[in-house]
């Protein structure tokens, strides 16, 4: 493998971080100390690679630093890849970890409604482009509000009284009185890489992206 300017790996804060550890030791990626550590502040972590650097931000944010060639590769759920539809992304390995659905959900007494008699609707949710985009394939205008978080708070407060945001188990829909009417995607995490580092540091690039597929072939994903 040549080794030049140092590639850098964008990774996600938060549960996705946690599910794709066990992945990045397994390709051989060892994260300095600080990167564990609860009271550090730093973003940017050398590893054990002298060619490599790992960077964490938010999911969002990681799919925007590849794209864009601040970072060569990274890992990003297929819900940011649909969102953004950045052009210069290339997604060469489902990683098979942060198995969770994009959804639909309203509040518990709203749900009798038949969502196939939708022609127009007023949906909250961090997916706009997604969401439009999947309600206009099926004939129906989605007016979307752009929120970050608290998207359960968007019924109770008049807002919206539909929502499009992540489920994994449901709790937090159940536990706000929404129920969950329809899925518009399912989602994984994914290996990404930026095409313009693809194309000028192949040997490097596609050693990183075979190491990923031996870690996940031998079973080290979470």
């Amino acid at each position: 493998m040549e080794l030049s300017q140092k590639l850098v790996l964008a990774l996600p804060k938060g549960r996705i971080l946690e599910e794709v550890m066990p992945l990045v030791h397994a390709a051989g990626i060892i994260p300095e100390d600080d990167f564990t550590n609860p009271k550090s502040r730093k973003l940017e972590f050398e590893t054990n690679l002298k060619h490599l650097n790992i960077i964490r931000v938010r999911a969002f944010d990681a799919a925007t630093f590849v794209a864009f060639g601040a970072a060569h590769f990274g890992v990003v759920g297929n819900d940011v890849l649909q969102e953004f539809g950045y052009s210069d992304l290339y997604s060469p390995l489902d990683l098979d970890i942060g198995h969770c659905r994009l959804s639909l959900a309203m509040p518990e007494d709203d749900c009798e409604e038949d969502p196939r008699e939708w022609s127009h609707i007023r949906v909250a949710t961090k997916y706009p482009n997604l969401t439009r985009e999947y309600y206009a394939n099926r004939g129906v205008q989605a007016e979307c509000i752009k929120l970050n978080g608290a998207m359960e708070l968007a019924p109770k407060l008049g807002l919206s009284r539909r929502i499009v945001d992540l489920v994994s188990t449901g709790g937090t829909l159940r536990a706000n009185q929404l129920k969950e009417v329809e899925v518009l995607t399912h989602i994984t995490s994914r290996l990404v890489v930026n095409r313009p580092a693809f194309k000028t540091r192949p040997k490097e690039v596609n050693y990183w992206i075979d190491r990923f597929r031996e870690a996940l072939d031998n079973g080290s994903a979470a």
